[in-house]
């Protein structure tokens, strides 16, 4: 998988947000801009589409802006990324015994294992959350979450 970067973009986004949410009121889409440097347009495209998915709350006019909708805690990468990109997925295969996938030599073999790449993948990222971001950008070092499972493999 490869986090595009939209993906990214929300990401950064996100964490300067949540850098920020002790700070009175919304911050306006200039402000998270100008703080990432990240493009004005298309952080606004962004910020919808985690506005939609329940990640942040706008308040328009004067003062308005952007906060998150939960605590930094609550929130995962794992949720900000498959917010802007779609289901987070080792690729577009489909699934193991679905409509015809293994219709062909050793690819229910593969879809299985993509599928658990896929699985894999979305369970690391959902180790991370936006407050482990801000303590490590704070320079409060936590040690990384350690995910280690041994597929078995036969030898035949």
């Amino acid at each position: 998988m490869k986090v595009s970067t939209r993906g990214d973009y929300a990401s950064r986004a996100l964490l300067s947000l949540a850098l920020h949410a002790d700070t009175t009121g919304p911050t306006s889409v200039k402000d998270v801009a100008e703080r990432t440097g990240l493009p004005q347009p298309y952080l606004e495209q962004i910020l919808l589409a985690l506005k939609g998915a329940g990640i942040v709350i706008s308040k328009r006019g004067v003062g308005g802006g952007y906060v998150l909708a939960r605590p930094a805690s609550e929130i995962s990468l794992a949720e900000i990324v498959s917010a802007v990109e779609g289901p987070i997925t080792a690729g577009d295969f489909g699934h193991p015994h679905e409509n015809g996938a293994c219709e062909h030599e050793g690819q229910c073999v593969l879809l299985e294992v993509w599928e658990h790449v896929g699985e894999h993948m979305r369970e690391h990222l959902s180790l991370f959350t936006l407050d482990d971001m801000v303590n490590r950008a704070r320079g409060n070092v936590l040690r990384l979450p350690v995910h280690q499972e041994i597929i078995p493999h036969t030898h035949s």
